[in-house]
């Protein structure tokens, strides 16, 4: 996570956001954000409190910056951006000693007010929805937590899929010892996922499918399909043992055991579609990835 910590010389007697605000160009939510998350410093490093008053001659700000790899956003429109996210990369960094994720992308290409509006796995590939300013950060994230879209995925699963299936299972916690794992079953929260085979794979006893989470729990897809007996190629967490899902968990599974275990060197579950509406518009999006397909069709 590529945090930058910058020294200001410092006019004394000033409001500290206020201080931010003129020197550093930012806006009033921008200023609160650096404040409230403690990224503005005294000299002694202490943080600086959203009305305290400035008595020293510098102080110090923990700045992101943005790096990017080379990824470049799938389509961008005025209020909003999308990104067609590769496996193995995190969304957002989960510590400061995240060297890279998919936030430097965008904080790259939009700067400091853009933000994600929703979240996918690291394995997880496919498409990311990024608000360009805070109104369309805020009305797009309304949106998700109102379900107000359609989102559906593709996946490789193991076994002959036949039929559509309507799997609605309730959800939660496992309670054991890989603390993100799920179980479906007749307790927890109502869960509901469409599953629409598309093709079947005899010698590889695979099957493409479409799956449109309709609530949008924890690792809903991937539980509800596991719970059919449909495990998605490549998961390391459901379908194997409890020590090599905690290895995984904590880094410590080598590349060569996790093929060995779970047939892949990933998770082949993919983010495809997007429909939703904004300001009158309805915006139907799909992937560009074909890296799912090819391996499915090998």
């Amino acid at each position: 996570m590529p945090f930058t910590l910058k020294e200001l010389q410092t006019q004394p007697n000033k409001k500290v956001q206020l201080f931010l605000m003129q020197n550093m160009h930012i806006s009033t939510a921008i200023s609160q954000r650096l404040i409230n998350k403690n990224r503005v410093f005294k000299l002694d490093m202490t943080p600086y409190k959203m009305s305290e008053i400035i008595t020293e001659e510098r102080l110090y700000v923990a700045v992101f910056e943005g790096k990017t790899r080379g990824l470049k956003p799938l389509l961008r429109f005025e209020d909003f951006a999308l990104f067609d996210k590769p496996t193995h990369l995190m969304v957002h960094p989960i510590s400061k000693q995240t060297p890279y994720s998919l936030l430097d992308e965008i904080r790259y290409h939009f700067g400091e007010e853009s933000n994600l509006i929703h979240r996918i796995d690291a394995e997880t590939s496919g498409l990311v929805l990024v608000g360009l300013n805070y109104k369309s950060i805020t009305e797009l994230k309304t949106m998700f937590e109102k379900k107000k879209y359609k989102k559906s995925y593709l996946a490789i699963v193991e076994g002959h899929v036949k039929e559509t299936l309507h799997i609605d299972s309730k959800l939660e916690k496992e309670g054991e010892l890989i603390g993100v794992r799920m179980k479906a079953g007749n307790t927890g929260k109502e869960s509901l996922t469409i599953v629409h085979p598309i093709q079947y794979n005899e010698k590889k006893n695979q099957t493409l499918v479409e799956a449109i989470p309709v609530t949008g729990r924890q690792h809903q897809i991937r539980v509800h399909l596991y719970s059919k007996g449909h495990k998605i190629l490549g998961d390391p967490i459901y379908g194997i043992d409890d020590e090599n899902a905690e290895n995984y968990l904590n880094k410590t599974l080598s590349d060569e055991e996790r093929f060995k275990i779970t047939k892949s060197h990933r998770l082949w579950l993919h983010a495809n579609y997007l429909e939703f509406e904004y300001k009158g518009i309805t915006y139907k999006i799909y992937s560009k990835n074909p890296e799912l397909l090819e391996e499915f069709n090998q």
